[in-house]
């Protein structure tokens, strides 16, 4: 089994560490996209209307050739109208395309919105998005020593992702004195850029949360969309040491629709 290089949060190499299975995946855009979409539907939520809006009304429609009310030779519209007193016609109502009328399409609450995707393959899914993570210099991820985990600061936090050569993954938004907070022509690229996995919940997922652009979470919370945003593979991630190795177990444990909400 390959190994990759563990370093230590000072920069220097701690050590070594076996690779997951999950790395020697086949990486599979299509597999990937369609565990996102199967984990957005999800958050889906059923939309329903009452069944008689713009119905309770005393509009009716006479279409019947010289019947009372009918219409016919007044010009006006024959749509079904309100019943008013003395015999006058009142407004049209119940038909979509008047005032207060009927929904043209109104959402059905059977319609089905949660794409299914079996366990075996939504797992598999998550291994070929863990496999696009490699960096494409050296082919291995960033393994890096449980030190990490413990870190409380945001600064610290950004001083680390710096030394592993990440900072253009957290340069979106650029710091100007008069205006403020200033948007540069690429931070909307770099939105879901870099992602920290540990292998517990640590206080390193708070210290690096507020740096934008920047994910954290659990290796038990992973999943396609944590590793491939709207997607697309190739996320830069960070591990833990720990992370790595309860890298394997973590996926055979996962099931689409389980109690981390995916």
């Amino acid at each position: 089994m390959a190994e990759v290089d563990v370093i230590s949060i000072d920069g220097t190499k701690k050590g070594a560490v076996a690779l997951p299975s999950a790395f020697n995946e086949s990486v599979r855009p299509e597999l990937i996209l369609r565990a996102v979409n199967a984990e957005n539907s999800l958050k889906m939520q059923p939309q329903g209307h009452y069944p008689l809006a713009g119905m309770d009304t005393t509009a009716k429609y006479y279409g019947a050739m010289n019947s009372y009310r009918t219409g016919r030779h007044m010009g006006i519209a024959i749509r079904p109208r309100q019943k008013l007193a003395s015999g006058i016609q009142g407004a049209v109502r119940r038909i979509p395309s008047s005032v207060k009328g009927k929904r043209a399409h109104p959402h059905v609450i059977e319609k089905i919105m949660i794409e299914g995707m079996n366990k075996k393959e939504y797992r598999k899914a998550v291994s070929s998005a863990v496999a696009a993570t490699v960096q494409k210099e050296t082919g291995k991820p960033i393994v890096v020593a449980n030190d990490i985990e413990s870190v409380s600061k945001t600064k610290q936090m950004i001083k680390l992702i710096t030394a592993f050569g990440l900072a253009s993954k957290i340069s979106g938004i650029k710091k100007n004195k008069r205006k403020g907070l200033r948007r540069s022509s690429t931070s909307r690229r770099y939105t879901k850029a870099l992602l920290l996995v540990v292998s517990k919940e640590a206080i390193a997922i708070k210290a690096a949360r507020n740096i934008k652009g920047v994910d954290a979470c659990a290796v038990d919370a992973l999943s396609a969309n944590s590793l491939a945003p709207g997607g697309r593979p190739g996320r830069a991630v960070i591990w833990s040491e720990g992370a790595i190795g309860r890298l394997d177990s973590a996926i055979e444990r996962l099931e689409i629709g389980d109690k981390n909400g995916r």
